[in-house]
């Protein structure tokens, strides 16, 4: 009975282990929304500390990456480990920043969020037609 005990044991294991990495590659949510002046992000990134989370914003590609140690003491007592430990996400955005005129300018990371604002730059005037 044992053995079928271990078995199961490293069978949901290696499922955890699966589901971890396909959660790696399609994750983290993002929110996008644009305002007359600024494009907003929102980014769920639970269980990441503030520092292990960089950003980087080339063109019009917004740079995403973060990760996450797990103690060996931890890790041996794992069962099941479905949270991802690193992201490495890269993000096309709906805006022409070729010029680098756009940087980001505030991102704020509170319980898990993380908040990107990147100003626009609007290109182009409105005519009016009399």
């Amino acid at each position: 009975m044992g053995l079928v005990k271990s078995m199961a044991k490293e069978m949901i294991k290696e499922i955890g282990n699966k589901s971890r990495e396909f959660y790696e590659f399609v994750l983290p949510p993002v929110d996008m929304y644009l305002d007359n002046d600024k494009l907003t992000l929102i980014v769920d990134l639970p269980g990441f500390a503030k520092n292990d989370i960089k950003l980087l914003l080339d063109g019009n590609i917004l740079s995403i990456q973060a990760s996450k140690v797990i103690s060996d003491e931890k890790n041996h007592n794992m069962i099941c480990n479905q949270r991802p430990n690193i992201i490495d996400k890269k993000i096309t955005l709906p805006i022409d920043t070729i010029d680098n005129k756009e940087n980001i300018t505030s991102a704020k990371y509170e319980h898990g969020v993380l908040t990107i604002i990147i100003p626009i730059e609007k290109h182009g005037k409105n005519i009016s037609i009399e």
